[in-house]
């Protein structure tokens, strides 16, 4: 066996463990997302489906328009972005201000996914910066959901 088959196999062999550690993840973090969903009334299947789940999330949270509140932004941000180009100016600040502000409302429905299983900021903190262990915890622990926002109303 050659030098080069080796490499190749060795290459191969890191492969596959890299893509069923992460076809591992994947399916812990699909039970704990299922997991949130059900303790907050919504079916679990939901939890599969990309752009569907994270609606689902800003709805137990928040509000479902939020989410695209969030999407708009950020396209809008994007588009604006993209077209001032190289050169920048206006359009280009207002496209980072479009985007940086998709991310605050992103971190603001996180706070509100905590307050709505009884958790506070520290727990926010940790679904920011830890969030697959966080989301675990949230969906595989004792946490109750007690509605958006944590149960107070909102405007």
């Amino acid at each position: 066996m050659s030098n080069l088959e080796t490499i190749i196999g060795v290459i191969l062999a890191g492969l596959a463990v890299y893509v069923s550690i992460l076809v591992a993840w994947y399916i812990i973090m699909a039970v704990a997302n299922w997991k949130i969903f059900t303790k907050a009334g919504e079916a679990g299947w939901k939890s599969l489906i990309p752009f569907l789940n994270t609606y689902v999330i800003f709805k137990i949270a928040w509000k479902g328009s939020m989410f695209w509140a969030m999407i708009g932004s950020l396209l809008l941000g994007s588009i604006l972005t993209s077209i001032a180009g190289e050169d920048g100016g206006f359009l280009a600040i207002l496209g980072a201000v479009l985007v940086l502000a998709s991310s605050v409302i992103d971190i603001i429905s996180v706070h509100k996914l905590s307050k709505s299983f009884g958790h506070g900021l520290l727990f926010t903190l940790g679904l920011i910066f830890f969030s697959p262990i966080f989301t675990l915890i949230l969906g595989l622990g004792k946490s109750q959901y007690i509605g958006p926002n944590g149960g107070e109303e909102m405007p």
